[in-house]
């Protein structure tokens, strides 16, 4: 081919003219596609993280796969063993990656003839005795008896069908990515969805315990005013004060019921009582230092940062294929085929017919169009490149804002713990001292305000400890290596066949199997310590969910 364009000045002139997007040279050197060939872009990634002189930050690799296990909380194993077992949202985006897959096997099946028919029939025509040239007919009714295959295919000239196997490839990969992406975000939100509730249990019970000394308060002020040592103005600010208290109790259990709803969708059942499968307990202990390992690992850990990239590579094979309309589709048709006006003849040699050449088409007078159809397509790449690029900035921002919430928060509960022990020394003394009159009740009632406020900022300060790891984890992509584990459940997903009987041009990739949540019998509750005699409920299907009463 190349040497007849030589020969041809003509056609090779029509033919530079359509190479203004795609050089000879580099035609070749793409394998004879045109278009771009896949370069990975540049990404900005800092060269350390901002806090990496802290002992808390260790540069070591990460143990990014079972991360939610540093906590050692049986009752948060369970609840993200349900969740990665049902999540509704993670099933979606394994519905999606087998769409990728079929639409991969379907665009390999363009590669080969795209038109193989089988065609038949069967016609009776009758000829009018009065039209011309009928006089010689015999008789005016005949039969016709046909049948053949016909093929029709366009070759792979210019690589147009190979990039869009190559963009395939890449969409299916991204798809995959997408999946990852999304258990990673399963397992923080589990994780800091049991982190609130815990949070605020903790707050709940703090609270109960200072309406409890509250209410002995008011017992002390109570009987001090009835023998006239104070006047009522003590009793009603004692009462005052516990009320206040006691109102914070349905202030808290609204967020802890939504945080327990938060969990029934993560899990894919039902609204329902968690009471039962997260028993009273501590807020999970975190780690004082976590290891983060180097900036530059994002770019293989995340999968948002990889799906992003694989979008790319994507759209790169699509400008190739956009490009490849500038020049003419080259293929070839036949047919084989028997056709005779009696079936005793259908399959002799006199009834066999059939042809066989070269086809061509060019939108030679839509070079307007088909270039700024290109340009659509670059000006997509470049979008999608910026996007890569931001994705990138933004995992480095994530994992930075998790280290400094993880880090701040430990100082901070380390002062509010100081905190906490001065105040209640400072209660007990306080109410000593008021017994016998050494001071009066507005200081007992502001010292009483006070522990409750610093009890409550140390619980939401030991919540924050936790949480602010959980967002490392989230920002460095922890957790969706647990889909490579055979142990964990999930099942690989058969790969689809491709089209043309299994044949695959030497371009394209072997489908990757993807292991999917298996359908979960149901919700498991984990084992209550010993110390909890009180039954579970046996979780058979979402649908059975016992309610705690």
């Amino acid at each position: 081919m190349l040497g007849g364009l030589r020969r041809s000045p003509l056609l090779a002139g029509v033919f530079a003219a359509a190479c203004g997007c795609t050089s000879m040279r580099e035609y070749v050197h793409n394998g004879f596609k045109v278009g771009p060939n896949y370069l990975k872009p540049a990404a900005p990634v800092a060269a350390d993280w901002i806090d990496a002189g802290d002992r808390r930050i260790r540069e070591e690799s990460p143990n990014l796969e079972r991360w939610w296990t540093v906590f050692n909380d049986p009752a948060l194993d369970a609840l993200v063993n349900n969740a990665v077992n049902q999540n509704l949202t993670l099933r979606e985006a394994g519905f999606r990656v087998m769409r990728a897959r079929a639409i991969r096997a379907e665009t390999i099946g363009e590669f080969f003839p795209q038109t193989q028919d089988v065609a038949g029939g069967y016609s009776r025509t009758a000829a009018s005795n009065q039209a011309a040239n009928t006089g010689f007919l015999q008789d005016r009714f005949f039969d016709e008896w046909d049948g053949g295959f016909n093929l029709a295919w366009e070759l792979d000239f210019w690589g147009r069908f190979r990039r869009a196997i190559e963009a395939a490839d890449a969409d299916l990969d991204a798809s995959i990515e997408d999946y990852d992406d999304v258990l990673v975000t399963l397992l923080a939100d589990v994780a800091a969805a049991y982190v609130e509730v815990r949070t605020l249990q903790k707050q709940i019970e703090l609270v109960k315990a200072n309406e409890t000394l509250q209410a002995e308060t008011l017992k002390i002020v109570t009987a001090k005013f009835s023998g006239g040592m104070v006047s009522e103005l003590d009793v009603d600010q004692a009462k005052s004060n516990l009320a206040q208290t006691q109102a914070l109790v349905p202030k808290f259990q609204i967020p802890l019921r939504q945080a327990e709803l938060r969990l029934c969708v993560l899990m894919g059942i039902p609204p329902t009582d968690l009471d039962r499968m997260i028993w009273a307990g501590d807020i999970p202990t975190a780690p004082t230092s976590v290891a983060v390992g180097i900036p530059a690992n994002l770019l293989n850990q995340r999968p948002d940062v990889r799906r992003a990239e694989r979008n790319v590579a994507a759209q790169s094979a699509r400008v190739g294929v956009a490009e490849s309309e500038l020049y003419p589709h080259i293929g070839v048709t036949g047919a084989i085929g028997v056709s005779s006006q009696n079936t005793s003849n259908l399959f002799t040699s006199d009834a066999l017919q059939g042809s066989v050449g070269p086809s061509f088409q060019w939108n030679v007078l839509n070079y307007g169009r088909l270039l700024n159809a290109i340009r659509v397509q670059d000006a997509r790449l470049a979008e999608l490149i910026a996007l890569y690029q931001n994705t990138v900035l933004n995992a480095n921002s994530e994992v930075e804002s998790g280290l400094v919430e993880f880090l701040r928060s430990q100082e901070q509960a380390t002062f509010l713990n100081e905190s906490v022990d001065a105040s209640v020394r400072a209660t007990n003394v306080a109410l000593k001292q008021y017994e016998f009159g050494m001071i009066d009740f507005n200081r007992v009632s502001l010292i009483e305000q006070n522990l409750v406020s610093q009890q409550d900022l140390y619980a939401q300060a030991e919540g924050d400890i936790a949480l602010g790891l959980i967002e490392v984890y989230r920002a460095l992509g922890g957790g969706w290596q647990i889909r490579l584990e055979e142990s964990q459940g999930p099942v690989a997903l058969p790969p689809v066949d491709d089209a043309a009987g299994g044949q695959t041009p030497e371009e394209s990739i072997p489908p990757e199997d993807l292991p999917l949540p298996a359908p979960a019998p149901g919700p498991v509750a984990p084992t209550p310590p010993a110390a909890d005699s009180r039954p579970l409920p046996s979780l058979v299907q979402p649908a059975a969910l016992e309610v705690g009463v």
